[in-house]
């Protein structure tokens, strides 16, 4: 592993110093490169998918884990977004004259080498690489065994990429043991890798940041949640519910919690069961929901699961107050919203709701990454 990531170290200062034009016109080539090649990428991830089958993974997994003519043609396009993005590099963040003339100057420079250590979903591979090499940096890839294939032949194209440009191909290197012994390995090569960044559930995120003796950042469950204010549009409501449960159930943006102001708790409740009963939604809700709607008993611990599956928690809350106060108690810190026309209630959720994202009249689905 050490010759491994020697080489990926030397790559370093080749990725960093490269020019914005040339950054982005090698990631849209990556783009390309993945797009002429979707039929291979697809090809290598059904046996992904037959692995999966055969160890009976769950519907969520298998659903993270494949690739199709679609989702390819998404991976390329986040490569595209990412190289038409502001240059991160070189950018004067802040800047004083001291007063013996002494010019000092703040600017941003790339990190080095990261390690980037994932489950699941194939797709994190290019997105990953993508924005590592934007940004300057050098990454090393851990992604899960049930990916192998996919994560394999992804890598390998855009390595390709690297080569026909005179790059390293170490650039982005992808670990080849994918074992949880060569993640811990990883995770302590201080000496070669400057940041680790896990991406997967919470006991791959607790095991790293406890074990780690590199610098980590990490981000916690996605447990979201929607709240539905009284002064809530109601058609606006169902539809935002519906996608951020239903579009994907188990991605870490979907909603794991709708709340509902108790003020139009028996309006509300019976027409959003009506619409998730149609996605065959599993809905669990508190006492006082289930004396409005016929559901499942939801217990204290449900309100701190990720369910990372076609199934949603419903609690009735005392207005907002009781939206940010449950949020405060359960919430991850993920992604948060509210659906209401009152310009009062939005900005008291707004600001009072501590999460890397809220929305206002949105999915939690517009997170992502």
């Amino acid at each position: 592993m050490k010759d491994f990531l020697e080489k990926a170290k030397q790559a370093t200062s080749i990725i960093a110093n490269l020019s914005p034009s040339k950054k982005s016109d090698i990631l849209h080539q990556m783009a390309q490169k993945l797009r002429d090649n979707s039929s291979i990428i697809i090809e290598e991830n059904s046996k992904d998918l037959n692995y999966a089958k055969q160890n009976n993974l769950s519907i969520a997994l298998v659903d993270r884990l494949l690739l199709d003519t679609k989702r390819v043609e998404a991976m390329a396009m986040a490569l595209d977004e990412i190289a038409s993005l502001k240059d991160p590099v070189g950018r004067v963040l802040d800047g004083w004259i001291q007063d013996d003339g002494l010019k000092i100057e703040k600017v941003s420079v790339p990190i080095g080498v990261i390690g980037i250590i994932y489950e699941s979903r194939p797709n994190v591979t290019s997105d990953t690489a993508g924005l590592s090499f934007k940004s300057g940096n050098v990454c090393i890839l851990k992604g899960g065994k049930e990916a192998i294939n996919s994560n394999q032949i992804i890598a390998k194209l855009l390595q390709e990429v690297l080569v026909d440009n005179a790059l390293p191909k170490e650039a982005i290197s992808l670990l080849e043991d994918s074992t949880r012994e060569g993640v811990a390995k990883m995770i302590k090569e201080d000496r070669y890798i400057d940041l680790i960044i896990p991406r997967g559930g919470e006991a791959l995120i607790r095991f790293v940041n406890d074990n780690a003796t590199i610098p980590v950042v990490k981000h916690d469950k996605g447990l979201c949640h929607t709240y539905i204010d009284k002064d809530a549009n109601l058609d606006m409501a169902v539809s935002v519910s519906i996608n951020a449960k239903c579009d994907r159930p188990g991605v870490c943006n979907a909603m794991e919690t709708l709340l509902i102001d108790k003020a139009i708790a028996k309006e509300f409740l019976p027409t959003i069961k009506q619409e998730f009963d149609r996605y065959h939604t599993e809905l669990l809700g508190d006492d006082l929901t289930n004396s409005i709607i016929d559901i499942k008993i939801a217990k204290e611990q449900d309100y701190n699961t990720e369910h990372l599956a076609n199934k949603l928690s419903i609690k009735i809350v005392d207005g907002v107050d009781g939206a940010i106060e449950h949020i405060a108690k359960y919430g991850s810190g993920h992604s948060e919203a509210i659906i209401t026309q009152n310009y009062t209630t939005s900005e008291k959720f707004l600001n009072y709701v501590d999460a890397s994202s809220v929305y206002l009249n949105a999915s939690t689905r517009f997170t992502d990454g």
